[in-house]
């Protein structure tokens, strides 16, 4: 959805709001037909509503906005859960790469560099790769908020405009 998000932005808005101006609602309902994306969404209740008044327009707008928000921002715990448990799955791999050093201690009579640098190998891996995705994934995870928020703030202003271009068609 935050793809499709991108479809529209706040001009859609404010080409409907000129339009609304100069040639009235029905006229923006067929320019907005089709579109997509939140801004295209807010645009289309905000005409739906027009002849129903400012009030109603601007609890429409509301609601649709909440929706929006939400439908935004619905798979960001699977990163957040994803930044969360790669260290711990990289830690986890840290215990058991030691324990297998400590177990070759353990049956060897004679210590030996070798027979632990396997296990201590492992274990530094599985740390440094679990960190690496939890690097990664924290990137992605903030790119992915900053296009989210930039949506939300063009949401606003487009609901902003169209409800003062629908109060003064009235």
């Amino acid at each position: 959805h935050l793809i499709k998000s991108l479809s529209t932005k706040e001009s859609f808005a404010e080409d409907i709001a000129m339009t609304i101006a100069s040639s009235g609602v029905a006229e923006a309902k067929s320019k907005s037909e089709g579109a997509i994306g939140p801004v295209a969404n807010l645009c289309n209740v905000a005409l739906e509503e027009a002849n129903n008044g400012e009030e109603a327009v601007e609890k429409a707008l509301d609601q649709t906005g909440t929706i929006e928000m939400a439908t935004l921002e619905k798979n960001m715990t699977w990163i957040s859960l994803s930044i969360a448990v790669a260290p711990m799955l990289g830690f986890l791999g840290t215990v058991v790469g030691m324990v297998s050093a400590f177990d070759k201690i353990a049956e060897a009579s004679d210590i030996d560099a070798s027979l632990v640098a396997e296990g201590i190998s492992q274990a530094l891996l599985t740390t440094a790769f679990g960190l690496i995705c939890a690097v990664v994934l924290q990137m992605l995870q903030n790119a992915v908020i900053y296009i989210i928020d930039n949506q939300i703030l063009s949401m606003q202003r487009s609901s902003m405009m169209l409800v003062k271009s629908i109060s003064k068609k009235k």
